[in-house]
């Protein structure tokens, strides 16, 4: 009896093995909560001092191929389309920290189809997701170059279940730091050059001991301002800037799927991409709309696609009138 009970136990350990090395074969790499594409041009710049930015983001991947290790295509045509919008406030003082600006920004967004990882069952409807919260972002300003630092958290707000496919969130608390520059190659500070490196540690998934690894992603551009004049000629109207814009996002560490008594720590993937931005600011009403689109390429482990980003927002001014 007793035999018959330690073989039926070991059976089962071995299709509990079998189904979660099954699953996560087709579910890994896991993905983080970092979003590419929404940063490009002057990505090391932070907002003016005394501002208040309320946006609207509008980001869509469409995946046309997914990837094995060896960068070779697994499913041609997996037909996954993800789809995330929301509303979110940037908010830039006065006040110094080190010599630079403090700021802080937050996120409250909707998504659809949420990519998890590999898996091709990505079906929820538009629902909340997870949080972004950006409570330390710091600007320097120079007169060729400017600096940012930031720390900021995703919050696991979003709907989760371990193996289900229409999970909204990412089921896990996700920190990251980040650090970049634009670098100007001229006085009026028109062409500009940009890279943002932000690193991203994560925690394990609810009710799980799945941790998914540390992930680097590296985002910029090179692009031009050009400043629009009135119909007098005497005062710009808007700027506008256009360029080239690219991301790079590499899995740092394995991710650690526990399986019975073994842990799978499935290859680790990394991709590229690039594309084109043009964002447009009006003066008058303190308004302003971007377009970013990338082709990625070189993937590895992992879904390779195209991605579209576009913003919306409106700038508020804080700053005091001076009285004369």
């Amino acid at each position: 009896m007793k035999t018959k009970l330690k073989q039926r136990q070991t059976i089962k350990s071995l299709l509990t093995i079998v189904f979660l090395f099954t699953y996560f074969l087709g579910s890994a790499q896991l993905k983080g909560g970092h979003i590419l594409g929404a940063m490009g041009l002057q990505s090391g710049t932070q907002a003016p001092a005394n501002t208040l930015s309320v946006y609207v983001p509008g980001y869509l991947y469409d995946a046309n191929s997914l990837r094995d290790a060896n960068g070779d295509k697994s499913v041609a045509n997996p037909d996954i389309t993800m789809f995330i919008t929301g509303a979110g406030a940037n908010y830039v003082s006065d006040f110094k920290i080190l010599g630079a600006n403090y700021g802080a920004t937050i996120l409250l967004a909707f998504a659809s189809n949420t990519i998890q990882g590999n898996s091709l069952d990505a079906t929820n409807s538009l629902a909340f997701t997870d949080m972004y919260v950006q409570p330390l972002q710091l600007g320097w300003h120079n007169k060729r170059a400017d600096f940012v630092f930031s720390y900021q958290l995703y919050l696991p707000t979003g709907k989760f279940t371990a193996g289900a496919s229409d999970n909204a969130g990412l089921g896990m608390f996700m920190n990251e730091f980040s650090a970049g520059t634009t670098l100007f190659f001229n006085d009026k500070k028109t062409l500009h050059f940009s890279v943002l490196a932000s690193y991203e540690i994560n925690g394990k998934k609810k009710d799980t001991d799945i941790k998914t690894g540390d992930i680097l992603s590296i985002e910029g551009g090179l692009g031009k301002t050009f400043y629009m004049l009135n119909a007098e000629k005497t005062a710009p109207k808007g700027i506008l800037n256009a360029g080239l814009i690219y991301y790079l996002q590499y899995k740092v560490s394995n991710d650690k799927i526990p399986a019975g008594n073994i842990i799978l720590e499935p290859d680790k993937d990394r991709i590229g991409a690039l594309g084109a931005e043009v964002n447009y600011f009006h003066i008058g009403c303190t308004t302003s709309a971007g377009l970013r689109w990338l082709s990625e390429f070189g993937a590895h482990n992992r879904f390779q696609g195209n991605t579209f980003f576009l913003t919306l927002a409106h700038v508020f001014s804080l700053a005091k009138e001076k009285k004369e």
